[in-house]
Formats: structure tokens, C-alpha cells, sequence
């Protein structure tokens, strides 16, 4: 019977008519109880596909006084689908709400609680508390595993009432429950809430410890996870306790769940730090073996999981792996995300007993058709030979073989990681440069030239030209990249060191070109020091830059050990698989509590949610605002003349107020927006980011009700209220102010494609037409207050950032170069000054450091020199 009703249900999917609520609504008010229960089921199909049924809410709402129970269910997911947006009407269900919370049958109860718990209406929470007490100390389990959840989803709305009424402490208490699974559902719930506001209220004890413990043979598999992950935070009062702790949870790891493993691996790996018996801890490494290796045999995207965090076992405890360097050997059909991965820790495995099969796989990789594996396979030899000094010699056999091979990309990689393992062992495979030099005429990739002007420059008296092969590199030398031009200077100077009789002219050159013609700064001071240096003391210059250099270490994607220490705590969660602690990329500092996982994000209200692509341009058919470069131009930041319809300003046109000038502009016409046109500027307003709009209506209707929403954008911007509150309805030929208030979400965040235009969509609810327009992003707007670094951690951050993400310009003709002046109309845009030092040796020159963040924590470190 159920069978033929599941199968029969799908007709409602069926249907494409269109305009038949009204039909709808004469059917859920009709007597007949089948024609109503199929009329919600309607409603429920149309709101599952996208259509917006929001209409019939007073209707469907009507249904929910049934002793039908499948009926009541589908009532209450269309109320929790639309009762934020129908928040007065939602109140009419409240009485049956607390009606069904006390019903005989414990299946209504607990979903009374739970459609209570997830409607986030604030009106409606009031009365949820009462029910929701009586609940949690239910007769019956399974509402009282449902309470539980709903004091976490509560806490998220209310902090203060949860607290006010004591469900915390009833949640506390709810661990010595009978039932393993309201035990893993209250675990749950004080985890979560130990997340959100950052105090641990689930306090693991003694006596606590043993009741989860028993909990979690019998508990469901996701219950166990949560169990698992709260035992991971408890200390041990010694080491016997700590075995006792393991022996409990190793059954765990041959669970079928992989995230059940996972979590076990944690905590075994997490008490394994109290142990201090040698042959326990070896024995222990033995049984974390096979589960791990066991994931390895799962869907790819479960073995990329695993693989992560395996990079993280394998780091702190190698012995746990050490014989199961096959196991990650590449398969041909592996996705290369996988075999990546995969590469990665044989690196780390690797050992003098295993090298040669190492070398083996690894030469295999070198011929498969992907470049980039091809890449890191030969970077893992040099790697190898860098970790191995015995196995050196094999691996630099091998790098010869490849590149006997003349691929291009081969070849050019095997030079960098030969130049890798001469600064690791220098004066020892020193009789393979010859063959080097034989492909230099095949490297075109900046890494390669530049190991190899290295090479010729470092080796200098070994090879019989080396002036002829760097005069050639000469030859290009402005066309060449800064890395490949830092080392051709440094390669000459050396070079003419070793023989300054034949070579004067040609280093003559090359600082002429570097101190003269280069608009590099990190080239010409290093021209300016060499030239000092030659000009003055040959000698110092012998000394500082023939110096014996200091051995290399591989330290390719290696973790501090702290950090290391954090995330072996964080396994099997995405800490573990990004290698960032939580606060690297989740943003707590979000003025606006993300949406729960029952809310759908992408919704506007009172839109249908099938059109939301359409509204955000997404398809072929949909107008694409126009994407506009960004400039780069310091003058716009400090010139006190405003630019017109300047879009793509990065940081605004700079005054000495602190928000940007507030004068309106033209964000969408009247053509464009069916008879809407809009003026508005982003600008921040008591720490808020608001868009300001006069809001102006041609048409021949009146404009009531406007929703907007934006595109995923580089900052995570997105409305916090997709509802625009008009003041009064604007009829035609009126214009009303409107504000939207804006907060950055991480689900809006587009990192791929960088752009400082918004791209806005807003729909006029009472005639569902859509117009799409950008808007400029406003950076002076989104910059924190009171951002401040001290010069030591803006030293430290600066040199360990990737020169990729440095920018460099020069700006002649400045409006006003008083530094005093500039430093207040910075300050005056939240960019904090930092320091301010006089360039030695450079007469007149002034190093200025400044500082600012984003309100996604992205952070800006900028250094200003003022020649006089």
C-alpha cells in the first residue's frame, strides 16, 4: 500500500500549468479530506520545484488541525519553508503547535518541536519554551532525542532565553539518560552550543567520560561521531586511564562509517600523547594501520578526505604508515586530486629501505600525460634526494634519465631540483653541470632560467664560457621576469669576482641595466648595494657574496608544530582537510548570523526560487553586467579632486570625512529598470555598510515592494533583510529613500574572480519583473576600524607573503606629498599608519608603512617612499 502511494505521488511533480492557485486554494478548503490531502501535496510539489506558493499560506495553514498524520507533516514543512516570511500568519499556528506537543502519540509531539525549533520567527519562540520543557523530560526517547536538537537550534536564536530557563542544564543532565541516542543527541546539542558561544558547557569529567563511553556501542553512527569528538577533548589523569580510553574506542575504527573512523583515529591519536610506554605506542601505531588504509578503498572524494589527513598522521607519527608505502602508489584511473595527494606522502614515507621502488614510481610519473603531475613527480625526487643523503646519488641518476628524455617541461623541472640538491650537498655532483648546459637553449620558464643562471653563476670557475651563457641571457634581459633578472645580477657580480680581469664590462652592464632602465625596487636596491659594494670593497664584496650558503632543508607543505598540534585535534573535520585552523576561513566576526541548514540562501522572499539564476544572470538568456578592470592608480587614493562615475577605484575618492563623498550615482535608469530608477551609494554608517538609495518610479503602476540580491562577489557581500522597506508605496513621477543594510557572508564569496563592481538583481514583487545592474564596491566602506599591526608581526607577515601578491608603482606629480597630510586622510579611510623611517643612503627619501583590513579579515600592508 505504501508502495503503490509513494508511486502515485509523483503525478504532482507531473504537472505545468500554469496560474492554478487558485485551483489550489478551492481544493485545501474543501470537506472532502483525500481532495485536501492531495491539494497539499500539490503544494508541497510546486514549493519543492521552485514555484511560489507563499499565496496559499492562510489556506494551507487551515489544514493543520487534522488527525491525519502524513497531512499534519506536510503542512508543517510548508509552514517552516514560508513562515519567515509570513511571520504574523505563522502565529495562527501556535496553538496547535502546543496542542500537538502535548499529544498522545509521541511522533506528533516530536514533530510539533521540531517544525517549532526550526522556524526561526522570534514571535514564535516565546511560546516554544513551555512545550519544549515538558519534552525534554518526556516518557518516550525519541521526543526527547528531538528536544534536545531544538535546545541547540533555540540557542541559536535566543542565547538568553536558553540560558534564563535552564536547558543547558537539562541537556547536562540528559547524559545519564537510558537511551544511547537521546545521550548522542544531547552530546550534540551542547557541542554545538559550546561552538557558538565559545565556553565549554558540555565539560567532559570522570563520571561523564564513563556514561558516553557506554553510549557508544549502541548509539546510531552519527551519534557516535559526536560521542568520539567529545572524548577527544577530555585529559587523562595518567597514562593507565588513557589506555583504558583506547581499548574502549578501537572497536570503533573497523566501523563501515568512515567518518566514524576518523573520529577514532583522533581520539586514539589524541590519547596516545599520554602514553609513554614505548612498545604500547608501537603497538597502537599497528592498529591504526588497516582502517587507514581500508578508506583508501572508497569513492575518490572519501580518499581525498582521508589522504589529507593521513599527510597530518604521517607528520607526527610516521611509524603509523611505515610499511604501507604502496598503498599510495598511483592507480591509472585515480583523479589527479587524488594522485596529488597520494605523491605527497610517499614523499613523506619514503625511507633508505623503500627508496628504490620509490624511484621507480616516481620515474613512471614522470611519463604520464598530465603536466602538472609530471611536475611534482619530478620535484619528489629532488625532494627525496634532499630528505635521503644516501639515496642522493640514485636520485640525481634518475634526474639524468629524465632528462635524456628532451621533454621540454621535464627537463626544465629536473634543472630547478638539481639546483635544489647542489645547495643541499655543494662540491659533490658538481661533474653533471655539462650536461645541464646542453639544454640551455630549451628553458623558457622563468624557474628554470634562473636555477640555471644560478648554476652557471654559482659553478663560475668550473665552466669554460660561463660568460658567453650568461651574456646570452644578457641579451634579453628587460624582457626577462624580476626572478630570472635578480639572478642574472647576482650570477654577473659573481662571476666577475672570480675573474674581474675579462668580466668588468660585462657587470658594468648589467648594473647600468639594473639600476637604470628597471623600474624594479627589489632590483635596483640590489643593483645600488652590489654597486656600492664593487665601488668601495671588492673585498666585503668577495665576502658577502661568495659566502658559503647555508644547507637547504625540505620543508614543502610541512607544518609548524603548533599548528600541527591544533589540526591533528581538528581530524575528520575540514580544519584537517584545508591544514588551516578554523579561524583561517571561518569568519565569526560577522555582524549577521549565517541562515540554519533548513533555510535556503539563495531565496528572496516572495520569488520563486527557480528563477534565481535567471535573476542573478546566470544563463543565456539573462542580461551580464558589464565586468570593468580595476584600477591600480595611487593618485585616485590621495587626490582630493573626485572623479566622476569612477567605478573601479579600490579604495574611493579619498576627503577627510569618514565615508565616502555622498553624492548619488546613476545605478540603473528607467528604461532599464520596466519604469524603476535608482541613485545610490555604498558607504558605512555607525560601523554598518549600507547601500543609500533614492528609489524613483516612472511606470504606471506603483512601486510597493522591492527584494534584491546579489551575486557571489570577492568580498562575501550580501543584503542582510532581501526585503527593501519602502516607507510608503512610490507612485509615478515620486521618489522614496531606502537603505539596505549589507554584511559579508562566507557563502558569497567568489575568490575566482576578482572584480570591485557588485552585480545586483532586484525584482518589483507586484509585477515579478527583474532588472540587473552593478554597483561600485565602496573598499573605504568595508575596511574595519581601529585595525592595528605593530612593525615587528607587519615585518613577519610581509616577508612571508608570496611575491605574487605584492604590487609595486610608481606615482610622480603627487596633489600634495606632505606626509602628515596624507597620514590623517588615510586614517581618515580606517588605513592605520604603522611607521616611518628615513631610507638610509638614499638622501630625502621616507619609508611610510600602513595597515588595513577588510570586515573579511583580508588584510592590506602597503609601503609609501616620498622622494623629495
Amino acid at each position: 500500500m505504501n508502495k503503490k502511494s509513494t508511486g502515485s505521488d509523483s503525478r504532482f511533480f507531473t504537472t505545468t500549468r500554469k496560474g492554478e492557485n487558485h485551483e489550489l486554494r478551492e481544493e485545501l478548503r474543501s470537506a472532502n479530506r483525500e481532495r485536501k490531502r492531495d491539494a497539499v501535496k500539490k503544494v508541497i510539489a510546486n514549493m519543492t520545484v521552485g514555484k511560489d506558493v507563499s499565496s496559499l499560506f492562510p489556506d494551507v495553514i487551515n489544514c493543520i488541525q487534522t488527525d491525519n498524520l502524513e497531512l499534519k507533516k506536510l503542512v508543517y514543512l510548508y509552514l517552516i519553508n514560508y513562515a519567515k516570511s509570513q511571520p504574523d500568519l505563522a502565529l495562527m499556528a501556535v496553538n496547535t503547535f502546543v496542542k500537538d506537543a502535548n499529544d498522545s502519540n509521541p511522533l506528533i509531539r516530536a514533530l510539533a518541536i521540531r517544525t517549532m525549533g526550526c522556524i526561526r520567527v522570534d514571535k514564535i519562540t516565546e511560546y516554544l519554551c513551555e512545550p519544549l520543557s515538558r519534552c525534554l523530560r518526556d516518557d518516550d526517547p525519541y521526543v526527547r532525542k528531538t528536544s534536545a536538537v531544538c535546545v541547540a537550534k533555540l540557542y541559536d536564536i535566543s542565547p538568553e532565553l536558553v540560558e534564563d530557563r535552564g536547558f543547558i542544564t537539562s541537556l547536562q543532565e540528559m547524559i545519564s539518560d537510558a537511551n544511547p541516542t537521546v545521550v548522542a543527541n544531547a552530546v550534540a546539542a551542547l557541542s554545538e552550543i559550546s561552538e557558538t558561544s565559545n565556553r565549554d558547557v558540555l565539560n567532559v569529567t570522570a563520571a561523564v567520560l564513563q556514561k558516553l563511553l557506554a553510549a557508544l556501542n549502541e548509539c546510531t553512527e552519527w551519534g557516535q561521531v559526536f560521542i568520539l569528538d567529545s572524548l577527544a577533548k577530555y585529559t587523562p589523569s595518567d597514562a593507565r586511564e588513557a589506555e583504558g580510553i583506547i581499548e574502549r574506542v578501537t572497536p570503533r575504527l573497523q566501523h563501515a562509517n568512515s567518518a566514524v573512523v576518523m573520529s577514532a583515529v583522533k581520539v586514539v591519536l589524541r590519547f596516545m600523547e599520554e602514553i609513554t610506554n614505548q612498545e604500547t605506542i608501537r603497538t597502537l601505531s599497528r592498529k591504526l594501520s588497516p582502517p587507514l588504509v581500508t578508506l583508501l578503498n572508497a569513492e575518490p572524494e572519501i580518499q581525498y578526505v582521508a589522504l589529507r589527513n593521513i599527510n597530518l598522521i604521517v607528520q607526527k607519527r610516521s611509524r603509523v604508515l611505515e610499511n604501507e608505502i604502496k598503498v599510495f602508489f598511483c592507480k591509472y584511473n585515480d583523479p589527479i586530486y587524488v594522485k596529488m595527494e597520494k605523491l605527497e606522502i610517499i614523499i613523506r614515507l619514503a625511507s633508505e629501505k623503500n627508496v628504490d621502488q620509490v624511484l621507480l614510481e616516481f620515474k613512471e610519473y614522470a611519463t604520464e600525460v598530465d603536466v602538472d603531475f609530471v611536475r611534482k613527480a619530478v620535484r619528489a625526487i629532488g625532494r627525496c634526494a634532499i630528505n635521503l643523503e644516501r639515496a642522493a646519488e640514485k636520485c640525481i641518476n634518475v634526474l639524468l634519465d629524465l632528462i635524456q628524455t628532451k621533454v621540454n617541461y621535464v627537463v626544465q623541472e629536473a634543472i630547478v631540483v638539481i639546483k635544489d640538491i647542489f645547495r643541499k650537498y655543494p662540491n659533490k655532483y658538481e661533474n653533471i653541470i655539462a650536461t645541464l648546459c646542453e639544454n640551455l637553449e630549451d628553458l623558457d620558464e622563468p624557474e628554470a632560467k634562473a636555477s640555471m643562471i644560478w648554476i652557471i653563476g654559482h659553478y663560475a670557475e668550473r665552466i669554460d664560457n660561463a660568460d658567453e651563457l650568461l651574456d646570452s641571457f644578457l641579451e634579453t634581459f628587460s624582457e626577462e621576469t624580476a626572478q630570472v633578472q635578480l639572478q642574472l645580477l647576482t650570477a654577473t657580480v659573481k662571476l666577475f669576482l672570480k675573474a674581474p680581469e675579462s668580466n668588468q664590462e660585462m657587470v658594468q652592464k648589467v648594473l647600468s641595466l639594473a639600476t637604470e632602465d628597471s623600474d624594479n625596487p627589489d632590483l635596483r636596491d640590489r643593483g645600488y648595494i652590489y654597486w656600492r659594494l664593487l665601488s668601495s670593497d671588492p673585498e666585503a664584496a668577495r665576502t658577502v657574496v661568495l659566502s658559503d650558503k647555508p644547507q637547504i632543508t625540505d620543508d614543502t607543505f610541512t607544518l609548524d608544530s603548533g599548528l600541527l598540534e591544533e589540526l591533528i585535534s581538528q581530524i575528520s573535520t575540514l580544519s584537517s582537510i584545508y591544514h588551516k585552523p578554523a579561524d583561517a576561513f571561518v569568519m565569526k566576526s560577522i555582524a549577521l548570523k549565517l541562515d540554519d541548514e533548513d533555510d535556503d540562501e539563495d531565496e528572496i522572499t516572495g520569488m520563486d526560487s527557480s528563477n534565481t539564476p535567471d535573476m542573478l544572470g546566470m544563463n543565456d538568456n539573462s542580461p551580464q553586467p558589464n565586468k570593468q578592470p580595476v584600477s591600480n592608480n595611487l593618485l585616485e587614493l590621495l587626490d582630493d579632486t573626485p572623479e566622476p562615475n569612477n567605478n573601479n577605484n579600490a579604495f574611493g575618492m579619498l576627503d577627510t570625512n569618514n565615508t565616502p563623498s555622498s553624492d548619488k550615482k546613476e545605478w540603473v535608469n528607467a528604461e532599464k529598470g520596466n519604469g524603476i530608477f535608482i541613485n545610490g551609494i555604498m558607504a558605512k554608517r555607525n560601523n554598518q555598510v549600507v547601500l543609500d538609495m533614492d528609489i524613483g518610479n516612472k511606470a504606471n503602476t506603483q512601486v510597493s515592494q522591492l527584494a534584491i540580491q546579489f551575486n557571489k562577489n570577492t568580498f562575501g557581500i550580501t543584503p542582510s533583510n532581501v526585503n527593501i522597506n519602502l516607507s510608503n508605496p512610490i507612485a509615478n513621477g515620486s521618489t522614496s529613500s531606502a537603505s539596505v543594510v549589507v554584511t559579508c557572508t562566507p557563502n558569497m564569496l567568489n575568490s575566482t574572480d576578482i572584480s570591485l563592481n557588485l552585480q545586483v538583481a532586484m525584482k518589483n514583487i507586484a509585477t515579478n519583473n527583474v532588472f540587473y545592474f552593478t554597483i561600485p564596491i565602496a573598499m573605504e566602506a568595508l575596511f574595519s576600524p581601529n585595525a592595528t599591526i605593530d612593525v615587528n608581526q607587519l615585518a613577519t607577515t610581509w616577508k612571508g607573503m608570496d611575491e605574487n601578491l605584492e604590487v609595486s608603482q610608481i606615482v610622480n606629480d603627487l596633489p600634495n606629498a606632505d606626509i602628515e597630510v596624507i597620514k590623517s586622510k588615510l586614517a581618515a579611510k580606517d588605513i592605520s599608519f604603522v611607521a616611518q623611517r628615513e631610507l638610509p643612503g638614499n638622501d630625502g627619501q621616507t619609508a611610510v608603512f600602513f595597515y588595513c583590513k577588510t570586515l573579511t579579515n583580508v588584510t592590506f600592508m602597503a609601503e609609501l617612499k616620498f622622494k623629495r
